[in-house]
């Protein structure tokens, strides 16, 4: 090829000859994608920080982001898309990241993939060191790693092959393959051509009043098509998720509450937009005090920000059972102490995105969501549009785990496109994502745990109080769900706990995996090492001592006759914690400054919401040609619902799973299966699924008067019944098709049976929880303060394993999350708004894990299934932590327990 370079970039895209004239500077990744149709290529940061863009070059690996378009002339550019077409050694790549569930959400997996071709091109059978050097660029915020590590090395998949796919096969993800080849279609995918583009501009403070300038004469001399303000909200200018805590604005009207908030939105072509500067937007700001700390938001003349919330108190939970006051004056040993934890960025490496447009009058909003239905409800309050004209559809979701319940871009998609009357696109920078979406609550808690002489847990007393940020987001929902859960589950007859939600000026708090517990955790686990040890009682043996149990009540007074699998799970890992103490030991007589720790932990969660409704939809239906349907529209974030509730549903119906044609969630063909969120989709919405199958092969066999044994074959055109000797076909064209194309129809709901609570917290706030105990090893560089963690087991109740190599897939994603957590994660408003300076576990930092899976079946649950991915997380900073102080003799009572923090500590502690 000619590498003379023009006005003109010539190169080879995947083996052919493309030209394009990029402007300056442009990116090779933009080049790509808007110029040449490569949206396989992914982008999450524009910066090189995640890796998602990665492109080989000439065979090289590089971060098409970083790549000026021009710098590409006369080369060969290669994506995921084209490896796996036209390189068997990609095909086969692909074939074992499904094998091994190594893709989940899918977004990073293009650079995963794309930079584990360039390693096994040079080195066929690498070592795991070597697969971690080659993938050490490439963030992933959803598999923990290990997957995707045993994918590249060709270990022995996961998956196995079922002919029929139901409850407890193992199969591949049903929506694995596009997420492998590059097919898949994010936010930032699904735009047309000739969409406008949005750019919303911010409050660079975090309390301010500004005032807006002359827009129309900006418009002019920029070229734009739009500018929106608070004005251009046609309906309500709020939202929010809570009933009676809808308080955040779309545009910020006058003032700021918090760095990142949005106050206006530039709408242009792609061409105007992408020369853009919001520094020329005409806004002057006067700049308020602010608080961020909860000490001194609630301090007296702290500036308030909601008139109606007093002393910044946004609400407050609480549960009480039995005198915990006498409790802790009987015990015979007392742990008490103060725990603070920071905020925590989700860090999913898919910005928030999407595409709208208006259709016959009505706007179709395409966006990543955990939550199509509350979109519609929050885009309906804020359009002041009848439901009936608002369409939205989910796009696939790269990563959410519970920011994305809240609306982000779709009220700024749907103002937009109604304005202008054009197709209109937004996503996210990274930066402006870290800025204004939800984080994890910081918090700070006083834990008082008492226990008798023979280890039995006398009292527990547990005081909190959560950075909720400027708006409520889901603060209220973690202020009611900490005290149900600060106990841990555990059996503690005397028991107080309270928690409150604190207003500060700093970005919303919101849902993220765990919605408070994991904080909660953190606390109580850790007082309960201290206690063991001055009792002298093993620590897992203390933990085993005070498990809940059948017939047991929990602190709220609730009693389970069955399913109450924590004793299992702490009684799986006796064998480990066995075998790892003695192993330390061995480390530890040495005399070097690495010291090895082990610890424990537990925890529990209840799925789905807090003694509130809950419900979950699924529809399915036969198609005169044979096609079993099902309306999937549990919104699946890389967990795994699309696969889950296939399975169960094909269970039901007694059909292979391979025969179902899946439909997601598009407000106007599928109906409301809830929000992805407290881990409720496999058991709310898999109820519904599997009352959805059992009423479709009611109405099947009903049609040749067949008996519940008997065997349904679908077939082109026809449905075959099998009943010993006897078979009949339904002819499925001679039936009446309605109006939705289906000669057969079904929809059942499933909404949990759960009881209010009381002024005490005495209710049944959960139909079922489910419980986890993880055990983890961990070197700690007494020199440098340095942790390394060695090893996972983790101990699982899921009551009935819907798809074994999901679960494991989800513990590791999970560990990964909580180790985060406990070690490195702490987002900082102003300071860690960016992927280079906000760290989360990369694949050298991830050690093996072990999934033990116990199955207790519960009453409720599809088949005895529980909830899963937030549980997993709640256990994992505590055990770290009490790991730490085996291995030390520390307790650390911050997190992240940063290697600045730990020396600290121990030198404080007498470490030399």
């Amino acid at each position: 090829m000619d590498k003379r370079v023009d006005a003109e970039t010539m190169f080879r895209l995947n083996g052919r000859d493309v030209r394009l004239a990029p402007r300056v500077g442009e990116r090779l990744s933009e080049a790509l994608r808007e110029r040449l149709g490569a949206r396989d290529v992914k982008v999450g940061c524009n910066a090189g920080d995640c890796g998602a863009c990665t492109v080989l070059v000439d065979g090289a690996p590089v971060c098409a982001c970083l790549m000026p378009a021009q710098q590409a002339a006369g080369a060969e550019v290669e994506t995921l898309a084209g490896l796996v077409a036209r390189e068997p050694l990609a095909a086969d790549l692909a074939r074992r990241f499904e094998g091994q569930g190594a893709a989940q959400c899918g977004i990073c997996t293009p650079g995963m993939m794309v930079s584990a071709v360039a390693l096994l091109r040079e080195a066929p059978r690498p070592s795991e060191g070597e697969v971690m050097d080659a993938l050490g660029g490439v963030l992933c915020r959803c598999t923990g790693y290990r997957k995707i590590i045993d994918a590249v090395m060709g270990r022995a998949p996961g998956a196995v092959v079922d002919a029929d796919g139901h409850m407890g096969a193992a199969i591949e993800k049903l929506d694995g393959r596009v997420k492998v080849t590059g097919a898949e279609r994010f936010g930032d995918d699904v735009a047309t051509a000739d969409a406008l583009v949005i750019k919303v501009i911010r409050s660079p403070h975090a309390h301010a009043r500004f005032v807006l300038g002359d827009l129309d004469g900006f418009a002019t001399r920029e070229g734009v098509e739009a500018v929106l303000t608070a004005s251009d909200v046609p309906g309500v200018n709020l939202f929010g998720t809570i009933p009676g805590f809808v308080d955040q604005p779309v545009f910020a009207e006058g003032v700021a509450r918090f760095r990142g908030e949005a106050v206006a939105a530039v709408v242009g072509t792609a061409e105007v937009m992408a020369q853009f500067d919001p520094a020329r937007f005409p806004v002057e700001w006067e700049v308020l005090p602010d608080v961020q700390g909860m000490a001194e938001a609630m301090a007296d003349g702290a500036p308030q920000l909601h008139v109606a919330r007093a002393g910044n108190v946004m609400c407050g939970g609480f549960v009480a059972h039995g005198d915990v006051g006498a409790a802790l004056e009987r015990a015979h040993v007392v742990a008490e102490g103060e725990f603070e934890t920071g905020f925590v960025e989700h860090a999913y490496i898919e910005p928030e995105a999407g595409f709208a447009q208006v259709v016959e009058g009505r706007v179709e909003v395409h966006a990543c969501t955990q939550a199509p239905v509350m979109d519609l409800d929050t885009l309906e309050q804020v359009l002041g549009m009848e439901r009936a004209r608002i369409r939205v559809v989910p796009t696939a979701t790269g990563g959410g785990f519970g920011s994305k319940l809240d609306v982000s871009v779709q009220p700024f998609l749907a103002i937009a496109a109604l304005k202008t009357g054009r197709p209109v696109r937004i996503t996210y920078e990274r930066t402006e994502s870290m800025q204004s979406t939800t984080k994890r609550h910081p918090s700070r808690m006083n834990v008082r745990i008492g226990a008798d002489a023979e280890g039995r847990i006398s009292g527990l007393r547990f005081d909190g109080i959560f950075n909720t940020g400027a708006y409520a987001s889901w603060g209220p929902t973690v202020a009611n769900r900490v005290p149900v859960h600060a106990s841990g589950p555990y059996a503690v007859a005397d028991y107080r706990a309270e928690a409150k939600g604190i207003h500060t000026h700093c970005p919303p708090s919101g849902a993220f995996r765990g919605f408070g517990v994991p904080q909660a955790a953190v606390a109580q686990e850790s007082l309960f090492d201290e206690l063991a040890d001055r009792l002298g009682i093993d620590r897992l043996e203390f933990r085993i001592r005070n498990a809940l149990a059948n017939g047991v009540p929990t602190v709220c007074g609730q009693v389970f006759a069955q399913g109450v699998g924590i004793r299992a799970c702490l009684e799986a890992l006796r064998p480990a914690w066995q075998a790892e103490r003695a192993k330390a030991a061995q480390v530890n007589a040495g005399d070097g400054p690495v010291r090895r720790g082990v610890g424990v932990a537990a925890g529990w969660y209840g799925c789905g919401n807090t003694s509130l409704p809950n419900p979950s939809t699924i529809k399915a239906g036969v198609r005169a040609d044979g096609r079993i349907v099902l309306h999937q529209g549990a919104a699946d974030i890389g967990q795994g619902a699309n696969t889950v509730i296939a399975q169960i549903f094909a269970t039901a119906l007694g059909v292979p799973v391979s025969r179902l044609d899946l439909v997601g969630g598009d407000t106007d063909v599928t109906p409301d299966a809830g929000k992805t969120s407290a881990s409720r989709q496999t058991f709310v919405s898999g109820n519904a699924a599997r009352l959805a199958g059992e009423a479709l092969r009611a109405q099947i066999l009903q049609r040749v008067n067949a008996g519940e044994d008997a065997v349904i074959v679908p077939g082109e055109g026809g449905v075959e019944v099998r009943e010993g000797a006897r078979a009949e076909r339904i002819e499925l064209a001679t039936l009446e098709t309605d109006a939705e194309g289906y000669v057969m129809r079904v929809a059942e709901s499933y909404d949990p049976p759960t009881k209010p609570l009381d002024a005490n917290g005495q209710g049944e706030p959960y139909a079922q929880f489910g419980y986890a105990a993880h055990l983890c090893v961990l070197e700690v560089d007494t020199k440098l303060g340095t942790v390394k963690p060695v090893k996972f087991v983790a101990a699982h109740d899921v009551g009935h394993a819907v798809n074994p190599l999901l679960i494991e897939g989800q513990v590791e994603g999970g560990i990964a999350q909580g180790m985060g957590m406990a070690l490195m994660e702490e987002y900082l408003p102003g300071r860690t708004e960016n992927l280079h300076d906000y760290l989360i576990p990369t694949v050298g930092d991830m050690p093996p894990v072990e999934t033990l899976i116990i199955e207790e079946p519960d009453a409720h649950g599809p088949y005895g299934a529980k909830g899963l991915g937030e549980h997993v997380l709640i256990p994992t900073a505590p055990s770290v932590l009490n790991a730490i102080r085996d291995a030390t003799g520390v307790q650390m009572r911050r997190l992240p327990v940063t290697p600045g923090r730990l020396k600290a500590a121990m030198g404080e502690a007498g470490h030399a």
